[in-house]
């Protein structure tokens, strides 16, 4: 039995999932991501306007009268969320965790494709493979993929991007559109990201918190390293400290792009303290574009 709190979370989420689904994110998303092909329906019998192209000549010539093939769009998809959950997603300094804006941002991208009569699946990660929903529609099932976003307690605390790609290689066959959201605090997963989006469509989401980016002046601080244990001391009232810090993070942001580059795979920058739905519109609309 899910607790209250959780469960009032989970309707939250959905109610603000999909309103904002409605008004703005499913148009984006059909423009977005396209169908596997055309498939065939009918032959009907040539318009005005029609494309001349399209004129079935077998037909026509049995008919007498011209007629043209009508296609339409296979549109059916199978997107895959592929969620790190280790135990560094629950650190946030402002309005949310990382790990609620990582479920957020499943719940918005899960009833965009169930609206578009797609299929979502859902893979949970940390340093080994957590849980794995097979694809399916419908709203009782992506309530199901937010409630083991937010609810399931994993095991590991680490983060292994690398062992995650390789199962999602081995338990998906069908082409997928795949999201993988991360704070990417991870290390030798570009080549299994080279390889899975050889096949897949794969877009990276980055979330991160702002004290990942800068530190404000607040004196001594302690700070645990949530997945390895490791406790530190930092002095954030040195300015050098502070300029490093953002220069590192600066850098590793800039480094992760860079990689993603090289294998021609879509990047998504996400903060908690701002609003996920500009760099998202933003992203489908560059993809609409170039495809």
């Amino acid at each position: 039995m899910l607790p209250k709190e959780v469960i009032k979370k989970i309707r939250r989420i959905e109610i603000r999932t999909k309103k904002l689904v409605n008004e703005l994110f499913s148009g984006e998303y059909h423009s977005t991501f396209k169908g596997q092909g055309m498939e065939f329906e009918e032959v009907r019998q040539y318009e005005p306007g029609d494309d001349v192209r399209l004129i079935d000549w077998n037909v026509t010539a049995r008919m007498g009268q011209p007629y043209i093939k009508k296609f339409r769009e296979e549109r059916e998809l199978t997107v895959i969320l592929l969620i790190d959950v280790s135990s560094s997603g629950q650190f946030g300094t402002r309005d949310r965790f990382k790990n609620e804006t990582a479920a957020e941002l499943g719940a918005l991208l899960a009833f965009s494709a169930i609206k578009n009569n797609d299929k979502v699946g859902l893979i949970i990660f940390t340093d080994e493979i957590e849980i794995f929903v097979p694809p399916k529609k419908g709203r009782a099932h992506v309530l199901r993929i937010i409630r083991e976003i937010l609810y399931f307690k994993p095991k590991g605390k680490g983060t292994n991007i690398a062992a995650a790609l390789e199962y999602f290689n081995k338990v998906i066959r069908r082409k997928s559109v795949v999201f993988l959201v991360s704070d990417f605090l991870s290390e030798g997963f570009t080549k299994p990201l080279q390889i899975a989006n050889n096949k897949h469509d794969i877009i990276a989401i980055k979330v991160s918190d702002p004290r990942e980016i800068t530190f404000d002046n607040v004196g001594l601080i302690e700070l645990e390293d949530a997945e390895t244990g490791e406790v530190l001391i930092i002095d954030t009232g040195s300015k050098e400290f502070r300029k490093e810090f953002a220069a590192q993070s600066a850098e590793d942001v800039a480094g992760l792009k860079k990689s993603f580059r090289s294998i021609n795979l879509d990047f998504i920058n996400i903060r908690t303290d701002q609003s996920y739905i500009s760099p998202l519109i933003q992203f489908f609309k560059m993809r609409e574009k170039r495809h």
